[in-house]
């Protein structure tokens, strides 16, 4: 199994679950512990909800890390493991949030930059196995809010950058993964 694997798929695509899957698998073959690094932030009670269902969806056997931002520096400090990474689109909705400004919609986001190039150069030096968890928002209409459209311009590039580090890209439709990058 490829050591860097990137799973996108849309909202309810199964792309959590085919990572688990895979992480099960792997973490059997190697005889491995996974840590499971949730990005999500429990702001309200729908979120809440969302959260208590993947923990149930997940071994209890696994470690937690709650990362919904300095990820590189979360990640950094973990023992060897295989790490699931779910998901690369709320973590960049945490870091957007924090630089956005409505009337400038096109500045620069500093930290959201700091972030996402540190969390590219620990994917380059990292070692270990990797399933990063990530939303393909780029096949739907342009948003019409100038905060969608930025998200939208963001997760698109995170993921080709993220994409082009990978060993193995899969597209997961409707519960069914689909590879469209192999090792």
């Amino acid at each position: 199994m490829p050591e860097r694997h990137l799973i996108l798929g849309g909202a309810r695509s199964g792309k959590t679950n085919h990572a688990i899957r895979l992480a099960t698998s792997l973490a059997a073959a190697r005889r491995q512990a996974v840590v499971y690094v949730a990005t999500a932030q429990a702001l309200d009670n729908e979120m809440l909800h969302r959260i208590d269902r993947h923990r149930a969806q997940r071994p209890a056997s696994w470690h937690t890390l709650e990362a919904p931002n300095q990820l590189a520096i979360a990640l950094s400090a973990q023992p060897p493991a295989i790490l699931l990474v779910d998901c690369l689109t709320l973590w960049l909705s945490n870091a957007l949030l924090l630089d956005f400004d409505e009337t400038a919609p096109t500045a620069p986001l500093q930290r959201w930059d700091e972030e996402r190039s540190l969390f590219l150069q620990w994917l380059v030096q990292h070692r270990g196995a990797v399933l990063l968890v990530s939303n393909e928002v780029g096949s739907g209409i342009v948003p019409a809010s100038a905060l969608a459209r930025r998200f939208q311009d963001e997760q698109g590039r995170l993921n080709q950058e993220v994409a082009a580090l990978c060993d193995s890209v899969t597209l997961v439709v409707a519960g069914i993964a689909m590879p469209i990058k192999a090792h």
